[in-house]
């Protein structure tokens, strides 16, 4: 029977080429038209520690990294040690045989990874060995392989041909090391190619090329994990007239930076981490309450303090919606998939010019080192909208008013103050209570412009409903699946919209007996939020710096819905 699903994991120390490995087989796989996504973790420090990546090929739609293994390859013994648990009856274990020795054990062959390598003239081919080995355990045609190498190593330099050479040896050397060992996992099923032209790139990567899409002008940011390629990417892309990218020395510069950009008329962003958030929340609260543009995009990892810098995590919700003091709620869009991703960054700088104010891109550190398969993106589809800019005479007061009005842009037409302090309407400072009620009201009430977010749903009538949020999405959504197929009466909702969320989602979900959110904290966040709004709501939680897994939600979720229907709850 032809496999048409493969998970393997990558486990070893940082600098070894774990991440290399996964992602080239991801890279392969889907230049062939097979679907890929890839999950990586490692530890804060540089080069060492702990690290482990995965990838799963299929061909159908892939929602998650995969639960258990078919194959491990593992790059020293610590890494053997630690995930041999999660190798599926049946998988396979590849080691580096130069690293460390192990006992026959009926399901292991190890070869030396890197005297491989070196046997072909190129030191860092050793990847490349290891992805020929598993080509051959899942008789993927080394063709395939070969076409992948070529086009990743064709890059106009001198040198070229010699370096496709020696990595095509180095996958037939694996080929013929997994050939000896006797394993074999059965032939990969041959792809099915989605439909249109796909390319493969990561969370953070969509999030930037969204951003630009959107018409992105002005970016300032400070380096900080796991958000930093974002501003490596700007530094390189956002480049010619009119456009501006630079490296600040702290967060808090960050934000002023891009108020200060947004106040001049620019479409301006930021991408931090939640320290990173945290020391923006006075320049937050300065753009909430003078009414200015701006994006910040906090790509979540485990906290508090410094807490899980490369973990990921869901544990920023409550900070990105209320992040100063005082009354603010701010717009939240937390896309959970690569594709969102992209977007999620064009609603987010679209949602800023339109109500005039901050708005947070909330992701998280899954999402930003997934790579994934999505269709390429139709730019000529893509909605741009502009904020309303005063055109008319002096003497207008932008903020005489209840509601959102045009924006005078400093040097044109048009009285603009952007205070911090509470004001009248021209921007000049007031203390009196009208006024603040007035624009308390004002600035609020532009929320509604943002009502327009759509939301999914299946099996809408059943009175128990799955709502997960940002990178959950994948792995509740194919719990979701499997628990249809055994007769589970659930029903399926989500949105990356979760400030305004969609009214008719909102309305929807208080009708339900049960929301069950699973969502990666400790408190519940989203779960507490929709309680706030009437919703009977509550959560499936997990902190261990890690996604969920399938499996997982599947036997929670489950158990769940048997248990309320014992007690009466559903029909």
């Amino acid at each position: 029977m032809r496999k048409s699903d493969f998970v393997v994991r990558f486990a070893g120390e940082g600098g070894q080429g774990v991440v290399t490995s996964a992602e080239g087989l991801a890279q392969a796989a889907t230049q062939r038209g097979y679907h890929a996504q890839t999950f990586a973790t490692f530890p804060s420090q540089i080069m060492g520690g702990p690290t482990w990546t995965q990838t799963r090929i299929a061909n159908a739609e892939v929602l998650s990294s995969g639960d258990d293994l078919d194959v491990l390859v593992a790059f020293n013994r610590e890494a053997y040690d630690t995930h041999i648990s999660e190798v599926r009856e049946g998988g396979v274990v590849i080691y580096d045989s130069g690293a460390f020795d192990l006992e026959y054990t009926g399901n292991s062959f190890g070869m030396p990874f890197d005297e491989l390598a070196r046997s072909t003239g190129n030191n860092r081919a050793a990847n490349m060995v290891v992805i020929g080995a598993l080509a051959y355990l899942v008789q993927m045609p080394q063709v395939i392989l070969e076409e992948f190498v070529t086009k990743r190593f064709t890059r106009g330099r001198p040198n070229d041909e010699q370096i496709i050479s020696s990595n095509i040896e180095a996958l037939s050397l694996g080929r013929k090391e997994a050939e000896r060992s006797g394993f074999s996992l059965g032939e990969l099923a041959s792809a099915i190619p989605p439909e249109g032209d796909q390319i493969l790139l990561n969370g953070n990567q969509a999030i930037a090329l969204g951003a630009l899409t959107a018409g992105l002008e002005f970016y300032v940011g400070y380096p900080i994990s796991p958000a930093t390629s974002i501003l490596v990417w700007m530094e390189q892309n956002l480049v010619g007239p009119g456009r501006f990218c630079y490296q600040a020395s702290s967060e808090i510069e960050s934000i002023n930076s891009i108020v200060g950009a947004g106040f001049a008329g620019k479409k301006a962003m930021t991408a931090t981490a939640g320290p990173g958030f945290s020391l923006m929340s006075e320049g937050l609260g300065l753009a909430w309450m003078a009414e200015i543009p701006v994006v910040v995009a906090d790509i979540q990892r485990g906290g508090p303090a410094t807490g899980l810098p490369t973990k990921t995590e869901q544990s920023d919700l409550m900070a990105a919606m209320f992040p100063a003091h005082g009354d603010v709620k701010l717009p939240v869009i937390a896309p959970g998939t690569v594709e969102e991703c992209f977007y999620a960054a064009v609603h987010a700088v679209n949602w800023a010019e339109r109500y005039q104010g901050p708005v947070v891109l909330l992701s998280e550190h899954a999402l930003s080192e997934r790579n994934q398969n999505i269709p390429r993106p139709d730019l000529s589809k893509v909605r741009v909208e502009n904020r309303r800019v005063y055109e008319g005479s002096n003497g207008y007061n932008r903020y005489d008013g209840w509601e959102l009005s045009p924006m005078p842009i400093p040097g044109s037409p048009g009285s603009y103050v952007a205070n911090g302090s509470e004001h009248d309407g021209m921007g000049d400072t007031t203390h009196l209570p009208q006024r603040h009620i007035q624009m308390t009201n004002r600035r609020f009430s532009k929320i509604r412009l943002l009502e327009d977010g759509d939301y999914e749903s299946d099996n809408a009538d059943a009175s128990i409903a799955l709502l997960p949020w940002g990178g959950s999405k994948g792995p509740a959504l194919a719990a979701y699946r499997e628990l249809s197929r055994t007769g589970h009466d659930v029903a399926w909702y989500y949105t990356m919209f979760l400030n305004p969320m969609p009214p008719q989602l909102l309305e929807e979900l208080k009708s339900k007996e049960l929301v069950l959110v699973p969502e990666l904290n400790f408190q519940g966040q989203f779960s507490s939020i929709l309680r706030s709004y009437g919703v009977r709501a509550e959560s499936i939680t997990q902190i261990t710096g890690l996604p969920f897994k399938e499996k997982d939600l599947v036997r929670e979720v489950g158990e769940r819905v048997r248990q309320l229907q014992k007690e009466g709850v559903t029909a």
